[in-house]
């Protein structure tokens, strides 16, 4: 065992078990502390570096959930593979493991907590918008999506996910649909006519691959993610996937599996489409860095979305393309127009320009927390038919299992009775028990334990 040594540094902002993660992952990466070495205990570690357990546990706990160690019950914690050349994960057990896709929700209203967005904060950057900058809104947007904007969002990934690109790899589109439209005519200029989807996994995006022409395969989610091998090998194409909260399973990619993913996209001239669903939303530690941060090869296009930590209306998505995909599109991009407000661009770029938006992140990540420990006593609290929620700790909502002789559907339609948002994981009941999502963060904290339980009563009925 490899004694840890770290100088702290008093002046860094970063907090302690941040220094600590970083040292010990960086140590792992350069083969200083080599795979299947065991680390020292927490109490031992917090003795020689004469900082709390606490401090420890925090750092031990982010290097656990982005893969670098695992911990083996009553022996500790050892370094894990993390070139990608061990064995995968196994499937979800029996009790994890879903069947079909996620089927899209109905856009009906649903009780909204107003307290999630400061619209006070985004009313002042749009009046300045009109009042300073109205000159700009006489013109046309461009189609790649404002230069300011992107500006902004190559700042914002970088120090919050560790993305590295220019405004130029950027394209800011009217949510997922327009996105991953002009993503599909980029593949077909590569001729990239195949994409393989996580199962479970979003059913919008099938559909959008799928009236693109392309042929679309479904890949097995693990505990881990998306099973690599048996993705297609000899042929290039494309995997979509979303390794740091994979939906809707809350799945995370550990490091080993994410360059073992690479090397299979850099092995089949392929691309792997990275969608970092709500990855910011995570309630412990820090966010698990994005895949792209580790592509040495040009082969993950980065995709983001504002939708989850703005509110609903604001529908401004975005990727960030490799360079080589990049100067594709901008041969392409003149054949189509911007279809996002120009006006709420340039008033997102000013909200992220003055702080409002990182404030907002932490904000919510406080509140989600919150909402998310009194969802899951609640559930645990109700009498009735048994529910078994998941928690991922990560995201807005939480997969659950209704013991019922409803169906998934009728379970959803008493819910929007009340509501609440639920939507099902397959259009089918297995075994006498509905796999369902529901959708907490909307839920006012002081109505949570209420609504909850009118709920379990109506789901109890007959």
């Amino acid at each position: 065992m490899k004694p840890i040594l770290v100088d702290f540094s008093d002046s860094s902002a970063e907090s302690l078990y941040i220094q600590l993660y970083r040292s010990i992952r960086d140590d792992i990466l350069s083969g200083q502390i080599r795979e299947g070495e065991k680390l020292p205990s927490l109490r031992n570690l917090s003795r020689t570096l004469n900082i709390s357990i606490t401090t420890t546990q925090q750092a031990y706990n982010q290097l656990l959930v982005e893969g670098y160690i695992v911990s083996r019950p009553q022996s500790g914690y050892y370094v894990a593979q993390v070139l990608g050349t061990g064995k995968g994960a196994s499937p979800l057990s029996e009790s994890d493991e879903f069947y079909g896709e996620v089927l899209p929700s109905e856009e009906n209203p649903y009780i909204c907590d107003s307290s999630c967005f400061d619209f006070n904060k985004w009313k002042k950057c749009s009046s300045k918008v009109f009042n300073d900058y109205s000159d700009l809104l006489l013109f046309e947007s461009d189609p790649q999506g404002e230069a300011a904007l992107r500006a902004e969002i190559c700042k914002y990934v970088f120090s919050s996910r560790g993305v590295k690109c220019s405004p130029s790899q950027v394209v800011i589109g009217a949510g997922t649909q327009q996105i991953t439209g002009h993503l599909c005519r980029i593949l077909l200029e590569m001729n990239i006519h195949h994409v393989s989807l996580e199962s479970p996994g979003y059913l919008p995006v099938h559909s959008m691959f799928s009236d693109g022409g392309f042929t679309i395969s479904h890949i097995p989610v693990t505990s881990e993610g998306i099973e690599i091998s048996k993705l297609p090998i000899n042929i290039p194409s494309a995997v979509y996937v979303s390794p740091s909260n994979q939906f809707p399973t809350g799945a995370v990619m550990p490091v080993g599996k994410r360059n073992k993913l690479l090397d299979w996209a850099a092995d089949n001239d392929s691309i792997i489409i990275e969608d970092d669903y709500d990855s910011e939303l995570r309630y412990f530690g820090k966010p698990v860095p994005a895949l792209q941060s580790l592509d040495k090869s040009s082969r993950v296009v980065y995709l983001g979305s504002f939708s989850s930590t703005l509110f609903p209306a604001v529908k401004i998505s975005y990727m960030v393309l490799p360079e080589p995909m990049a100067a594709i599109f901008s041969k392409i991009k003149y054949r189509y127009t911007q279809t996002c407000s120009k006006a709420e661009q340039l008033t997102l770029a000013l909200f992220m320009e003055q702080g409002y938006y990182n404030t907002g992140i932490r904000k919510l990540r406080s509140l989600y927390s919150q909402k998310l420990a009194l969802t899951m006593q609640a559930l645990a609290s109700v009498p009735g038919p048994k529910i078994t929620p998941t928690n991922t700790q990560s995201g807005i909502n939480l997969i659950i299992r209704v013991r019922t002789k409803k169906t998934a559907d009728e379970l959803c339609h008493e819910a929007k009775s009340i509501g609440l948002q639920v939507v099902p994981m397959s259009d089918i009941t297995d075994q006498d028990t509905a796999a369902l999502i529901f959708y907490y963060s909307k839920l006012p904290i002081g109505q949570i334990d209420t609504l909850i339980r009118k709920l379990a009563e109506l789901w109890s009925s007959n």
